[in-house]
């Protein structure tokens, strides 16, 4: 029995397109011209806040007001679910490694509240035993300490991380624990140049991959 805990945005779920409706609403309001899809992707991965930053520096917004569109940014978080969707498959493989006896968790820089709520949209909350957000410690990842303390909150047994980012990747790196990269999410590197001890690009294969990987470690 397996403790693993998963990234949430670009891992488990595809919620770019909620996000850039946040984004570009907000940009509406202030009169400037919305970001691209493939912008709010890449703007994903190290929370709200970089987020947010990441779009003032791409539209010419001043620092001045990063303080005041992340409050309104965050504040429109937790109705964002409508267009987010689970990766093919996720469902599947979290019903599988629960009935193999794996206990799981998540570890997101997304904030915990609007975690919370597109877990609970999706009928996926119940799957996991711990939840650990952006803001729930004073740090988030690449920190180890989330993660950490989500591995901590799920008892005993060998530890597993899977995560699509490069965020991802140094937090298992930093915390060193294994890590399983799904490359179909938001990574901005060739999967080649992350560090990770599995790849996959379809959660029908994760069951079976963390069953091999603990054959392999006893």
């Amino acid at each position: 029995m397996a403790r693993i805990v998963f990234d949430l945005d670009g891992t488990l779920i595809d919620s770019a397109p909620d996000i850039h409706g946040i984004a570009n609403a907000l940009l509406a309001e202030e009169g400037i011209d919305p970001i691209t899809l493939a912008q709010a992707r890449d703007f994903i991965g190290n929370g709200a806040a970089v987020f947010v930053k990441k779009m003032r520096l791409a539209c010419g917004i001043p620092d001045s007001e990063q303080d005041r569109l992340h409050e309104a940014f965050v504040g429109r978080y937790d109705d964002a679910v409508n267009l987010t969707v689970p990766y093919p498959h996720v469902e599947a493989a979290l019903k599988a490694l629960k009935a193999e006896g794996h206990i799981l968790g998540i570890c997101t820089n997304k904030p915990i509240r609007p975690t919370h709520a597109v877990l609970k949209h999706l009928k996926l909350d119940g799957y996991f035993d711990t939840f650990w957000g952006g803001d729930s410690l004073p740090t988030h990842k690449p920190d180890p300490a989330p993660l950490f303390a989500a591995f901590e909150a799920l008892g005993d047994g060998p530890m597993l991380y899977v995560g699509d980012s490069d965020v991802d990747a140094g937090t298992a790196v930093n915390a060193k624990v294994p890590f399983l990269l799904f490359t179909e999410g938001y990574r901005k590197q060739p999967v080649a140049e992350m560090p990770h001890d599995v790849a996959f690009s379809d959660f029908a294969d994760l069951p079976g991959i963390v069953a091999q990987m603990l054959v392999d470690a006893a």
